[in-house]
């Protein structure tokens, strides 16, 4: 405790004041330093941020270097500012090489500037989604599901092709690239429960689609918390898209458009409904209202 307060008190207590201070200001070379450290600082996340913060760092250390070196004539601060310059540099060379060097396939390349690009999705972050993913080919009236068979153990979105859906031979909608084949069985299951298709998927053409293994999947998510809050807002885009769908395929009396969300359109077309508990719930709450 002795030796730090002695340490401290010859730091501070004992170091000679400034008696007499410089007139003249600093070159010009040590100011356009300060001002790239202060814009630096200034650089934002992510992967084009890091960049731009270690390029204005490294300059800024250079021009401290030569600063020192030139105007300073001090050894020690020309060899601190040229090495971090040095570790700046490096860092961009870095993290550069890291932006380029990221490759996919033809159909990770199609999705990403297709879907991911536009949501501006980093390619590092991408590069960590296809890793879990595989691309599979499904040829033509080929099945990725029939209703009642098969599990709901992926998914999956489609790439090229057409994917026919329909439910006891009835079509129900068609399946467009860069849409979730499966995103209404994935999204009503829970990670612990299993389930199987109630649907048939069939490609009307030769069809290519990326698959993420359900388990594999969560894995992803409960790493990269980012990853699943995308996946939530895709998945729910995409089953608005496919309700919107079906709405088109559903029509009344004098080919009105009928909304397939309404409570009544259920109790008209499916009479084992009309007396479920939510139905009588929803009943019950608009008399209530009316009164």
């Amino acid at each position: 405790m002795e030796k730090n307060s002695s340490v401290w008190k010859s730091l501070v207590a004992e170091h000679p004041l400034c008696i007499a201070w410089k007139q003249e200001a600093e070159g010009a070379v040590y100011h356009l330093a300060c001002i790239l450290f202060v814009v630096g600082f200034m650089g934002g996340s992510g992967v084009f941020g890091l960049l731009y913060v270690f390029s204005l760092l490294g300059l800024g250390f250079l021009c401290s270097a030569v600063w020192a070196w030139v105007d300073v004539c001090a050894a020690d601060i020309f060899s601190w500012n040229f090495v971090l310059f040095v570790i700046c540099f490096m860092q961009f060379v870095h993290i550069t090489y890291q932006v380029h060097s990221v490759t996919f396939a033809r159909e990770f390349q199609v999705l990403y500037s297709s879907l991911f690009k536009p949501l501006g999705i980093p390619l590092p972050v991408f590069r960590t989604i296809a890793l879990s993913s595989e691309v599979v080919t499904l040829e033509k009236e080929h099945c990725y599901a029939m209703q009642g068979k098969t599990s709901i153990d992926r998914l999956s979105m489609l790439v090229s092709g057409r994917i026919r859906v329909t439910v006891d031979g009835e079509f129900l909608h068609y399946i467009s690239p860069f849409q979730f084949l499966d995103s209404p069985e994935w999204d009503s299951l829970r990670p612990t429960e299993e389930g199987i298709f109630q649907v048939t998927l069939t490609a009307e053409t030769d069809c290519r689609y990326v698959c993420w293994r359900r388990k594999k999947l969560y894995l992803l998510f409960a790493q990269h918390r980012y990853i699943s809050r995308l996946f939530s807002v895709l998945i729910g885009s995409d089953i608005a898209d496919k309700l919107y769908a079906l709405n088109d395929r559903v029509y009344i009396g004098k080919k009105h458009h009928y909304d397939i969300r309404l409570p009544n359109y259920y109790q008209m077309s499916s009479p084992d409904l009309s007396g479920s508990p939510l139905t009588d719930q929803f009943r019950n709450s608009r008399q209530h209202c009316n009164k």
